[in-house]
């Protein structure tokens, strides 16, 4: 399945789902569009699932990834925990309306 590119270069992208993922882990619920929350599930979902593994190479990973240190030490030992003896399936995308100045779908993003 291709993945969205949002009309950006690739870094900008990059950096882009890299901030939005370290957020939704960060603070466990956030806003944005509705193509954005469908791309930031993907990779949220796997954030976590290097979180339930634990070990070293797990955590070196995650933190190529994601932005804060802190965040990371949340995901291997508050985050992943919860979810032990779930298969998947960690976040939930909810529709929002639409934002007022450019009528843009909007969705809230929430660890399950």
């Amino acid at each position: 399945m291709p993945y969205r590119k949002f009309s950006r270069p690739t870094g900008h992208r990059r950096a882009l789902l890299r901030n939005i993922t370290t957020s939704l882990l960060k603070h466990g619920k956030i806003t944005t569009t509705e193509p954005k929350a469908k791309e930031l599930r993907r990779i949220a979902d796997k954030m976590i699932t290097l979180g339930k593994q634990g070990d070293l190479h797990a955590r070196r990973q995650a933190l190529a990834y994601l932005q804060e240190e802190g965040v990371v030490t949340q995901l291997f030992s508050e985050i992943a925990p919860k979810y032990a003896n779930r298969q998947g399936g960690y976040t939930r995308v909810m529709k929002a309306g639409f934002r007022r100045g450019d009528a843009a779908p909007m969705c809230i993003v929430e660890l399950v």
